[in-house]
């Protein structure tokens, strides 16, 4: 009786874990966040109009491990990169003065903050250092196993031992993914 209690206990605690969602929030939130609790960050950058950022967005960030890693580890932004949501970084703010509200949902004017960030293509993924740095923007859609990589390299801090792309590339065919999906 007392194992059926506890396997019982574990396929809900379990369910409950796997059927979290990342919790998002703005920069501005996450940058204050890490005020209390330092964390990396983790920001998703993307458009309305995007089919490889929709897919990232449902296979890769819907996937249960990715998930629980993400709201472990890190802050979790969503950004607009065509958007017109105001940032400021650095003491600078940021807008999007070539937004047009009649393009809302096809391609329109780039954001600022996408340019200073030095986002060409979509999705991109940015992350930022506990004390709010950008630290590498990665391009392109990846899926679970392949951002498990970036995941687990950034938040560990392995990223810092590279000496140049024979060192990440090294790193890249030792890793073992553990995420499944």
């Amino acid at each position: 009786m007392k194992k059926g209690i506890v396997f019982l206990f574990l396929v809900v605690v379990q369910g409950w874990a796997f059927g979290q969602e990342i919790q998002w929030m703005t920069l501005e939130e996450a940058l204050e966040a890490q005020k209390k609790e330092p964390r990396k960050i983790v920001m998703d950058v993307y458009t309305q109009w995007c089919g490889p950022c929709k897919l990232m967005d449902k296979k890769t960030f819907g996937n249960a491990y990715v998930t629980r890693y993400i709201n472990e580890f890190y802050y979790a932004v969503k950004f607009d990169a065509e958007g017109t949501e105001e940032i400021t970084f650095y003491d600078n703010v940021y807008t999007n003065h070539n937004y047009k509200p009649e393009r809302k949902g096809r391609r329109n004017g780039t954001h600022q903050f996408t340019q200073f960030l030095g986002i060409q293509g979509y999705p991109a993924i940015v992350f930022f250092s506990e004390d709010g740095d950008p630290i590498i923007p990665i391009m392109g859609y990846h899926n679970v196993q392949q951002f498990e990589l970036y995941l687990k390299m950034i938040k560990q801090g392995d990223y810092q031992t590279f000496r140049g792309p024979d060192d990440f590339d090294k790193y890249r065919k030792a890793f073992v993914p553990r995420f499944k999906g």
